[in-house]
């Protein structure tokens, strides 16, 4: 089994006050994937760096105090690459991947764009470049997961006053249907409606009024994977119980996943291999 959390963090130092990090060494995790660092390489201290012993990676933004976006791995990563290539988004720290055997981990801050509209173009900039940097992953013939905030409510479902966000950013129409493109012409999977089909299942709630309290909120993190990883995704969590940001931590499990850690060749001659993915189905 694989165990993998999503979390925006609001702010790292701030989330640490408020628990983030014990929590996270009680969840027994593979990965950790964290958003909206606002912090610098100057800014991380070693519990930040390497919590619990656990490797990290990060991608900071070039403005201080803003975005950012990390991965915390039990394993070892094969191989790190921080940024998707696009010089606009990679100076605003949005992107960590890491390679593990035939997995690809990513931890994503899209854009909000619900500041001005001078950030809603942006992020439709971002949307633009960003759909075939996951055509590729998808072309690659890896097993990706890619968990953050993407900033977009895809459904009616998905949001608590969906008639009166219509016209607002996080759920217009356009970044609808590009998040539905990702989903039926890129291929990737919404690993969470895999396992829960339920209503008012929320990940980020407003500051304002008592919108965490009465439960308005939006569900805009996401662990958006290619097929084969989210057939395994058996157990999802919103974890509300501690507010540690404006956002709540996304657990999911994938059982029978562990076997996409190793090498290829490793694993196809890997009798205990085979059998785990097998009775994981």
């Amino acid at each position: 089994m694989l165990k993998i959390i999503s979390a925006n963090l609001n702010g790292i130092r701030s989330a640490s006050r408020k628990g983030f990090f014990d929590w996270m060494l009680q969840q027994s995790a593979d990965f950790v994937c964290v958003q909206e660092l606002k912090a610098q390489a100057a800014d991380m201290t070693p519990d930040f760096l390497a919590p619990g012993g656990y490797h990290g990676a990060f991608h900071y933004a070039e403005k201080k105090g803003y975005s950012g976006a990390g991965i915390y791995s039990r394993h070892q990563p094969d191989a790190v690459k921080i940024g998707f290539g696009c010089p606009e988004f990679d100076a605003e720290g949005r992107y960590v991947q890491c390679d593990f055997g035939r997995l690809s981990v990513i931890s994503v801050y899209c854009p909000s764009g619900s500041s001005s509209e001078e950030r809603q173009q942006a992020k439709f900039r971002f949307m633009e470049v960003f759909l075939p940097h996951l055509q590729q992953l998808k072309a690659a013939g890896r097993e990706v997961v890619i968990c953050g905030d993407w900033n977009i409510a895809h459904k009616e479902i998905d949001l608590k006053n969906w008639k009166g966000n219509l016209k607002n950013s996080g759920f217009l129409p356009e970044e609808r249907a590009w998040l539905s493109r990702v989903f039926d012409e890129v291929g990737l999977v919404d690993a969470f409606r895999r396992v829960e089909t339920g209503a008012e299942h929320y990940t980020w709630w407003s500051n304002r009024g008592q919108a965490w309290a009465k439960n308005v909120g939006w569900r805009i993190d996401y662990h958006i994977t290619t097929p084969g990883l989210a057939d395994l995704a058996k157990a999802v969590a919103i974890y509300k119980e501690q507010r540690f940001s404006d956002h709540a931590p996304l657990t999911i499990e994938y059982h029978g996943a562990s076997v996409f850690l190793e090498p290829a060749d490793v694993a196809l001659k890997s009798p205990d291999a085979i059998s785990a993915l097998v009775e994981s189905r």
